[in-house]
C-alpha cells in the first residue's frame, strides 16, 4: 500500500495526534507487527483503517495492516459494500459471517445485555482465530475515549467496581497483544472524519442492542450534558482512568 493509492484519505491531524500519543504511551505498535484490524465499518473502525495506514506510511515503525469484518448474520447489518472498499485500498480483508443471531436466540432469554455480551464473546474469539490463521500478533480495536468513560461509569454505578478498557493487554491464552488506539481520541472526533471524508459507514442495527434503553446510552447522555457544563471532563476522567488502564505487555 501507498499514500496514493485510490481512495485512501488523510485524517484530521487532531485524530492521527490522539493515536499517536496513545500508540507511543502504551507501546502498542512494535517493529515487525501483523496487525488485523477488527473492522466493524462504523464510523470509529473505519476511522482507525484510515488513521493505522496514514501512520503506517509515517511512523518509522513497520508494520503490516489487514481487517476482519465478523458478520453476525442480523437482518439491519449489511456489510458486503466493504469487501469492494478493501479490494480498492489494497488491505487484506477477511469477511467471517456466522449466524450469531439465532445461536443467541436459541440459548439466551430475551435480554438484550445477555445478547450483546455473547454477540461480543463470538465475535472477540472469530477475529482471534483469524488473526491466528493469518499470522498476525495483533489485534486492533477502534474503541475510544468517550467508550473507556462510558465503561468506567457503567462498572461504578451498576457494578461496584473500578474498571475500564485497557488501550494495551495480552488475551488470555497470550498469543495476541489487544490494542486500542483510539484510546485518547473522542468520538465527536471519528464522527467528524467520517462525515467529513464521505467514508462509506456500515451502519448496524441489532434488533437486540436497541430493543430497550441500554445503559451505555444512558451514560453516555449523562456525560454529553455534564461536558457542557464542565468542557474538561473526559481530561479529567482520562486522568482517574490511568491507574485503571494497566501497563503495556512486554
Amino acid at each position: 500500500m501507498n499514500a496514493t493509492t485510490a481512495g485512501w484519505v488523510k485524517p484530521a491531524r487532531s485524530l492521527v495526534t490522539a493515536a499517536g500519543r496513545a500508540i507511543g504511551d502504551y507501546r502498542m505498535i512494535r517493529d515487525g507487527d501483523r496487525i488485523l484490524l477488527g473492522l466493524s465499518g462504523g464510523k470509529d473502525s473505519l476511522s482507525l483503517l484510515h488513521t493505522l495506514h496514514h501512520l503506517q506510511q509515517k511512523a518509522p515503525v513497520k508494520f503490516e495492516l489487514l481487517a476482519c469484518t465478523v458478520d453476525p448474520q442480523s437482518d439491519q447489518y449489511n456489510p458486503s459494500p466493504l469487501t469492494p472498499y478493501l479490494a480498492e485500498l489494497g488491505v487484506p480483508y477477511f469477511l467471517e459471517s456466522q449466524p450469531i443471531m439465532v445461536e443467541a436466540q436459541k440459548i439466551l432469554t430475551k435480554d438484550s445485555d445477555s445478547y450483546c455480551a455473547y454477540c461480543s464473546r463470538m465475535r472477540r474469539g472469530i477475529l482471534y482465530r483469524v488473526a491466528r490463521e493469518q499470522n498476525c500478533n495483533v489485534v486492533a480495536m477502534a474503541h475510544h475515549l468517550d467508550d473507556l468513560a462510558e465503561t468506567l461509569m457503567m462498572s461504578m454505578l451498576f457494578g461496584g467496581k473500578l474498571r475500564t478498557m485497557s488501550p494495551h493487554y495480552l488475551n488470555d491464552a497470550g498469543d495476541l497483544r489487544i490494542i486500542r488506539p483510539f484510546a485518547y481520541a473522542r468520538e465527536r472526533q471519528t464522527r467528524a472524519f467520517a462525515t467529513d471524508s464521505g467514508l462509506p459507514v456500515i451502519f448496524e442495527n441489532c434488533p437486540a442492542c436497541f430493543a430497550k434503553p441500554q445503559q451505555r446510552y444512558a451514560m453516555k447522555q449523562m456525560l454529553a450534558e455534564q461536558e457542557k457544563t464542565h468542557p474538561r471532563i473526559f481530561n479529567s476522567l482520562l486522568t482517574a482512568m490511568r491507574p485503571l488502564m494497566g501497563e503495556p505487555p512486554p
